[in-house]
Order: structure tokens, then C-alpha cells, then sequence
């Protein structure tokens, strides 16, 4: 598997809700462990997206598997990439992420679309926004009687927001370099938020019978404007924040793990690859004792 498997995996998402059951839903680290980098800009493209078909597992930091993702991207005409990453868990919940974006000098995101239903989300939310468009829609369940809330209006996107693939960030980040780049927060309305890519560290990794080694990430968000959302939304921010994220330190950069909450208030989830394997047959069996 390439590097650009990875496009969707580490995912930065923020929407609120009004009413007292409201929260975020974000993925991203609150914790300043380097120096603040440069304001935030559009990413340069190092290494091109193409085609890819992904298979993910979702684990809880005990080991459990809770449910299966799968990632599609394909490149549609001129510069443009489309990636499709749903996840499927055991309890019945679904993550399903679509993003559009182009790749032409600096990423740039188009068109984006998130759907998060399910026990294993605390928000029932639907969001889209689209940049020729300048709309944006988000659709919400609120209260214990579920009752739903739908927002629409005009918002004008920056160059460097990048929900839905900050692993793509990551991978296309020279050797050794933090960054500064934009997400959306929606309370419902968008706010545009900074976001610190920190590398932090470097880390041994197996891969098979060989040792690698990766470097690992946090995202730092401006936790002023953090706390000032969740204040408005619920009144409370939750007491810790473990985001984390690990690429293979190669001259050909590649994901290698995630951990964190999809949403705020949600369990700390570890995502990792998963290959397909072939079953064996029993008649597969009788060919090869002989």
C-alpha cells in the first residue's frame, strides 16, 4: 500500500449543536509539547494522490476490535480526487466521509460531507459545505426526543481549511517540519479554527521481520476558541484530550496509526491497516499434504 491510502484517516471535524446536549465533534490534540509553528498556509503537494482501495480496523486501547472501515479514492478529471472512507461498527454506528479536493501546486478542499450516526457517537450529525457553491448544511438530532435541526447558509472557505485529510497533510510535510493550517468548527454556523500539525517524536516500528522508524504527530487546536465552542455549546470541555498520530519516516512517507476520539465526547479509538487475506479451502489443504 502507498502513502496515499492514507488520505482520509486522520480526520479533523467539528460540529456543535444548540441546546443542552450539544458537543463537539473533532478530532485533533490539545497538547503544547513543541515550539508554535509559522501562520497557518496552504500545504504544498510533495507526493501526487492517486488511486487507492484501503481496508481499516477500528480497536479500543484494550485491543477490542469494535468495527471495520474501507477507503476509496479515485482521481477524477484534471487535478481533481475524490475519497470515500466509511466505517462500520459492530453496535451499528457508521462513519461515512467524503471529500473532494485538488492537488494542483497546494492541496485545496472543495467539497466536503459527514455523516455520524449511531451509539458510538454521542452527536447524530450531517454536515456538507461546498466551495464553488459557498453553502454549507448542517443537519442535527438534539435532546433525548431526537428531534432534528437542519442549518444552511453562505460561507466563503479559506484556501488552507483541510477537514477529512490531514493525513495527506502530514505526508506531504518535509522531514522534521511542524505546520499551521485551518479546520472548520461548525456552532452550527462555521467557525474557521487554527490547527497546529506538531511532530513531536520518533518511534520505533515492526514490519514483519524489519525494524522502521516513524515520527508522530499531535494537533494542537487554538484551545481559547475550543473552550469558548464548547462553553456556548454544553458548558464544559472534556478533562483529557488524546489525539495521536504516527507516519513511517521513509523518503516515501506512509500511515501508520491513529488514535484518538471521532468525536469529542466520544471513547479514544485506535485505527490501523488491515490487509486482505486469502481463505483456504479444504481441498487447498489435502493439494498441499501431499
Amino acid at each position: 500500500m502507498k502513502a496515499s491510502l492514507h488520505t482520509m484517516l486522520c480526520r479533523l471535524h467539528t460540529v456543535g449543536r444548540r441546546g443542552a446536549g450539544t458537543g463537539l465533534v473533532v478530532v485533533m490534540v490539545l497538547a503544547a509539547l513543541v515550539p508554535t509553528p509559522v501562520a497557518a498556509a496552504p500545504v504544498a503537494v510533495r507526493f501526487l494522490e492517486g488511486v487507492t482501495h484501503g481496508f481499516l480496523l477500528v480497536r479500543s486501547l484494550a485491543g477490542e476490535i469494535l468495527g471495520q472501515g474501507e477507503m476509496i479514492q479515485v482521481v477524477k478529471e484534471g487535478d481533481l480526487v475524490e475519497s470515500h472512507l466509511v466505517f462500520n461498527f459492530k453496535d451499528g454506528s457508521l462513519h461515512d466521509e467524503k471529500v473532494t479536493f485538488s492537488q494542483q501546486r497546494v492541496f485545496t478542499m472543495l467539497r466536503y460531507h459527514l455523516v455520524q450516526s449511531g451509539p458510538s457517537f454521542p452527536d447524530q450529525i450531517e454536515v456538507s459545505i461546498d466551495r464553488s457553491a459557498s453553502e454549507y448544511k448542517v443537519r442535527s438530532k438534539t435532546g433525548e426526543d431526537g428531534k432534528e435541526e437542519v442549518l444552511t447558509g453562505a460561507f466563503t472557505l479559506p484556501n488552507d481549511v483541510y477537514n477529512g485529510i490531514f493525513v495527506t497533510m502530514l505526508l506531504n510535510l518535509p522531514k522534521g517540519v511542524s505546520e499551521t493550517v485551518n479546520f472548520l468548527a461548525f456552532t452550527p454556523k462555521p467557525e474557521v479554527i487554527k490547527l497546529e500539525l506538531l511532530l513531536v517524536g520518533e518511534h520505533t516500528v515492526r514490519i514483519g521481520d524489519l525494524s522502521r522508524k516513524a515520527v508522530q504527530y499531535v494537533f494542537k487546536p487554538d484551545i481559547g476558541m475550543i473552550r469558548e465552542l464548547l462553553g456556548k455549546a454544553s458548558g464544559k470541555i472534556p478533562a483529557q484530550f488524546h489525539y495521536d498520530c504516527w507516519i513511517l519516516a521513509d523518503e516515501v512517507p506512509s500511515f501508520v496509526q491513529f488514535e484518538g476520539p471521532l468525536q469529542v465526547m466520544g471513547p479514544i479509538m485506535r485505527i490501523e491497516l488491515v490487509s486482505p487475506r486469502l481463505l483456504t479451502r479444504p481441498e487447498d489443504k489435502k493439494i498441499s499434504s501431499k
